[in-house]
């Protein structure tokens, strides 16, 4: 009994199926980002907290607005893009908390600062 081998197509063929069972399998088997998903909203609800929506609107509109695409795309059981968008909000998210805690730190010492200066003038007052 003869085999014949085609050296060179045979391999390409067997390269051209691997990727595609790897392909299929990797589309196959992506989970839904249901971890990702309450992270990414817990984090929006913290920006919302934080005073997002007074010292970062921009940042903090751009997060829901990525957390409503991946509930949209897990509507559709759209993995991928589910889990994309989720952590994009969840940047967004924490960009708009942290710019809201340093806004609001900002503020309070300023008004730290203005309060010294009251105190300062009714000492020099107080002295004169």
């Amino acid at each position: 009994m003869k085999t014949i081998t085609y050296s060179g197509s045979s391999r390409t063929i067997q390269g051209i199926a691997l990727v595609a069972a790897l392909f299929v399998a990797g589309c196959a088997s992506i989970p839904a980002p249901t971890e990702q998903m309450a992270v990414s909203k817990a984090a929006v609800n913290s920006a919302n907290s934080a005073g997002g929506n007074e010292y970062a609107p921009v940042a903090l509109r751009a997060a829901m607005e990525k957390m409503d695409a991946a509930e949209r795309a897990m509507a559709r059981e759209d993995y991928l893009i589910a889990r994309q968008q989720a952590e994009q909000a969840q940047v967004d998210a924490q960009l708009a908390a942290s710019t809201a805690r340093a806004a609001k730190a900002q503020k309070a010492a300023s008004e730290l600062q203005e309060g010294n200066r009251v105190l300062r003038e009714e000492l020099n007052r107080a002295t004169q």
